[in-house]
């Protein structure tokens, strides 16, 4: 209401220093109570190695309801790149995949994307970056505007992309790099997910076909053959939470209650089922003499892996002669590409202790039972950090016991190849320093063992004393 009292008691040059002083007030108190909250929705920030999509000032203006669960969450990163080194997206909303182009486009009204900000990513969809031929999709970030393709296929549930190429049909990285990540990343969609496989491989599909069955219920596409439809999902996951090798980090389900159960216990407890492997603790020994146990009329079991061309074990006769002196049964075995893995990962469970060379063999750990031990025969050349990261860690979340026999010079071929002086037996790292091909092909292609028997016999005791507690 308008005062008269007020107007005679101010000059009019009063009333508008008073006017304008009233306004730089109000106009404070309204940026003061607003701006911290607009603020986050006003610029691009990239942040992990992910780019954070920004709201736009008008979006945000013209509405008085306060940003959705929806909205916020498309601040986070669409795309990343993870610790492991593996491409990431995690998007939500209208996406569209058009296979003849390797492009997923996530369609958007609501946000405009700042001038000079990413908003298009070119990833892999397997967990090891750098690998050239795995296929390059293309992630981009468009809005409605722009020229999209028209979906042919609409979806309810959300989908996996991930490529079956990189290292698939070796048995370390079939589980490490696929089967483990997979099923990671879909345990929160409780199998009601899509897995959509590039670099298409059938026969490696059909190889794991009950263990992907136990973690979807749709049937799997191979998008890199769907050249004229147009998938659209409302979710979408391109490439695979990948952590470590043969490892879930626990950080993951700390800072997750609904992944509760997302264990390594629980993905062997799967494994288990899938392949009804009967044994889920090894033998608990009485004693270390290798006498029979009372209740089964078994001996403990010992499986040693053998292989045939590379990283040979050249005296694999002598050390099963040696294992069963001290009680073991013993049982010779390597799994080639055409064998029944249901088969051969209940021959695994059968056995207490699993031996090998380091190597893709010892990934049959994971049809071990509970309380087994792994003994890891570590090759010539400082392989000791790897030997402990691929097999050594992942024991303990597994809960198997683990040993570790790091053979000497004279247990390896490439003493007969290389003089004493030359760096290959005098100085491994300055091969290491060379790059993964020059170690790869120095230690790990080109060397046999032959192990000390008399050395290696305490090993084998020490076993019997892990199955005996």
């Amino acid at each position: 209401m308008y005062d008269p009292i007020l107007e005679k008691s101010f000059t009019r040059y009063d009333r508008k220093r008073l006017g304008c002083c009233a306004f730089i007030m109000f106009t404070i108190t309204i940026c003061s109570t607003f701006w911290p909250r607009l603020l986050p929705f006003t610029s691009s920030k990239l942040v992990d190695h992910g780019v954070y999509m920004p709201l736009s000032m008008n979006a945000m203006l013209e509405t008085s309801e306060p940003p959705t669960e929806v909205e916020v969450r498309k601040m986070e990163p669409v795309c990343r790149i993870l610790e492991a080194d593996a491409d990431y997206c995690d998007m939500e909303g209208d996406i569209r995949i058009e296979a003849n182009s390797s492009t997923i486009f996530l369609v958007t009204s609501r946000e405009k994307i700042v001038e000079n900000s990413t908003i298009s990513w070119s990833i892999r969809p397997y967990p090891r970056r750098g690998i050239d031929y795995v296929k390059t999709w293309n992630v981009k970030i468009v809005g409605v505007h722009n020229d999209i393709p028209k979906c042919t296929e609409n979806h309810n549930s959300p989908a996996i992309l991930f490529s079956t190429s990189g290292f698939a049909g070796n048995l370390f990285h079939d589980f490490a790099d696929l089967i483990l990540p997979l099923y990671t990343t879909s345990f929160d969609f409780k199998r009601d997910v899509q897995f959509l496989a590039s670099d298409y491989q059938s026969w490696w599909l059909s190889k794991y076909r009950e263990i992907l069955e136990k973690f979807t219920r749709h049937e799997i596409i191979a998008i890199d053959r769907q050249k004229q439809e147009v998938h659209c999902y409302k979710k979408m996951v391109a490439g695979l939470n990948y952590h470590k090798e043969l490892i879930i980090n626990p950080l993951l389900v700390e800072s997750n209650q609904t992944r509760s159960g997302l264990s390594m216990s629980n993905f062997r407890g799967l494994i288990q089922e899938t392949y009804s492997l009967e044994r889920t603790h090894a033998m608990a020994i009485r004693n270390t003499t290798g006498k029979r146990d009372n209740s089964t009329g078994r001996r403990p079991r010992i499986m040693i892996i053998t292989r045939n061309r590379t990283r040979i074990l050249m005296n694999h006769d002598e050390v099963s002669q040696t294992a069963r002196e001290l009680g073991f049964e013993v049982v010779l075995a390597e799994a080639q590409k055409s064998t029944s893995l249901p088969r051969f990962a209940r021959l695994v469970n059968s056995c207490d202790v699993l031996m090998g060379i380091h190597g893709a063999g010892l990934t049959n750990m994971v049809f071990l039972p509970e309380n087994a031990v792994v003994i890891q025969v570590v090759p010539l050349g400082a392989m000791d950090w790897l030997a402990k990261h691929d097999f050594g860690d992942p024991c303990v979340d597994m809960k198997l016991k683990y040993l570790e026999y790091k053979i000497g010079l004279k247990e390896s071929s490439l003493s007969l190849k290389y003089s004493s002086e030359d760096p290959v037996l005098k100085d491994p790292l300055s091969i290491h320093r060379k790059g993964w091909n020059e170690l790869r092909s120095t230690y790990l292609e080109n060397q046999n063992v032959t192990i000390d028997i008399g050395r290696f016999k305490s090993t084998l005791v020490e076993a019997l004393k892990l199955l005996s507690h």
